[in-house]
């Protein structure tokens, strides 16, 4: 009796699984790659002031060192999706994650190369964020195609967590290091550890084989690889993806928004509060959070719920109720309620990594890393510009609460999209006659 192409897709995709095992050695290597992946992103803000003092820069110098990081940024999270998808994320992340740790280890060689300290920092930010572009991508590729989907939103919101624990490190050891050594040791610290992270998942999680002739293709070009067979003409004919694409769009950019504000909002509103509780204690609140909200989706799951009711459950508490602590946020003059009402908001919006972005996998597993690409570098793009919108709005109208406003606008745009369009059924899969 001949097996159906259905049950013959399925029988392959469990091959390449990993067993429970290896999904929980991944699992920490990746949450422990996310947070080292942090902890270089924002070595360079931590040092910001420290090498602004030695170079001589003022502040518009400084905000091009600081911004330059997401123009490299943007441009890479399509083709880190694509190769994750075609040779494998897990090199992908390898080979992005040496470089990128590199790079941070000789920034302060760099930065004693000549008098235009100014163009070689802001070179080295611009190649930061090419090569940490493709991680998240590529992650996204990986996930979807290793790990079984009744898992896919624990493994995910554990992993996506090093963000938040890789920005605590980098704040506390790194200032540590900052006040004792000088910002050089900030940087040696973050890009050496990310090299022996590298070397220990070079030498015992992958293949040496099987990076070899990653390499390989790379350096042949990408028609050598395994030849595309995702319908894209039909894939973004779906209703479905254009909904994930646009909710992962509003998720990330009223993120940027409130990482980007807030830390002023609370300097202006409460200019005598302790700036290390404002700082640190929404991120901690974070991470249980992300956890929490993945352990809460796969049971759910578990129980027999269906598959986009709980990822549309997840973005109601990652979009909706978040965006409501948010507008408390602007109309409150207590400092605690403040605190709380900002932990809350960033902490529920880590449950977008239960929704949305495993959404993404549910609906194309095949080229998650290229969907999720697409959706992240429209997300940047309009962060950028919702980072923008809300200093104008500052400027005009003199107040916080408008910015508050914005974020719950962008928050529920994404939400009420998602919900009316969002679905969970694959859509990768070639119909029997390709509408070509």
């Amino acid at each position: 009796m001949q097996s159906s192409p259905e049950e013959a897709r399925r029988a392959a995709a469990e091959e390449i699984q990993w067993s429970r095992p290896e999904c929980q050695a991944w699992t920490g290597m990746l949450l422990l790659g996310t947070c080292l992946l942090y902890c270089a992103r924002v070595t360079m803000p931590v040092c910001t002031v420290a090498m602004s003092q030695d170079f001589g820069w003022n502040k518009k110098e400084t905000s091009i060192v600081l911004s330059s990081f997401f123009w490299g940024y943007c441009l890479t999270q399509v083709v880190g999706g694509h190769l994750g998808d075609r040779i494998g994320g897990e090199k992908v992340i390898l080979l992005s994650a040496s470089t990128w740790g590199f790079i941070t280890v000789v920034t302060p060689l760099l930065a004693r190369l000549g008098s235009a300290h100014l163009v070689f920092m802001t070179f080295s930010r611009i190649l930061t964020g090419l090569l940490q572009g493709v991680y998240f991508p590529a992650l996204t590729s990986l996930l979807s195609q290793r790990v079984r989907e009744s898992e896919r939103a624990l493994t995910y919101s554990t992993v996506g967590a090093g963000s938040q624990f890789g920005t605590l490190v980098t704040g506390a050891v790194g200032s540590l290091l900052l006040e004792w050594c000088g910002w050089q040791s900030v940087f040696y610290f973050s890009g050496g550890l990310t090299l022996l992270w590298v070397c220990y998942l070079y030498k015992y999680l992958l293949s040496e084989k099987d990076l070899l002739l990653a390499l390989g293709v790379l350096a042949q070009g990408l028609p050598m690889a395994r030849p595309s067979k995702v319908p894209w003409r039909q894939l973004f004919r779906k209703p479905s993806v254009w909904a994930a694409i646009c909710s992962q769009l509003c998720s990330a950019c009223s993120f940027f928004i409130l990482l980007s504000w807030m830390p002023t909002f609370f300097k202006e509103t409460f200019p005598h509060s302790k700036g290390w509780v404002f700082n640190v204690v929404p991120w901690l609140v974070a991470i249980p959070a992300s956890l929490f909200s993945g352990f809460l989706s796969d049971h759910l799951i578990n129980q027999g719920y269906r598959t986009i009711t709980v990822r549309k459950l997840m973005q109601v508490m990652g979009l909706g109720l978040s965006s409501i602590f948010a507008l408390c946020l602007g109309h409150t003059t207590s400092f605690l309620k403040a605190v709380i009402f900002a932990s809350a908001s960033v902490g529920l919006q880590t449950f977008n990594h239960s929704g949305i972005s495993v959404n993404i996998q549910d609906l194309a597993p095949s080229c998650a890393g290229f969907l999720f690409g697409v959706a992240n570098t429209a997300g940047a793009l309009a962060g950028v510009v919702g980072v923008c919108l809300g200093g104008y709005l500052i400027e005009a109208t003199g107040s916080w609460t408008c910015v508050f406003n914005l974020v719950a606008i962008i928050s529920n745009l994404g939400l009420g999209t998602f919900l009316v369009f969002g679905q969970a059924q694959r859509v990768d899969l070639i119909p029997a006659h390709e509408d070509l």
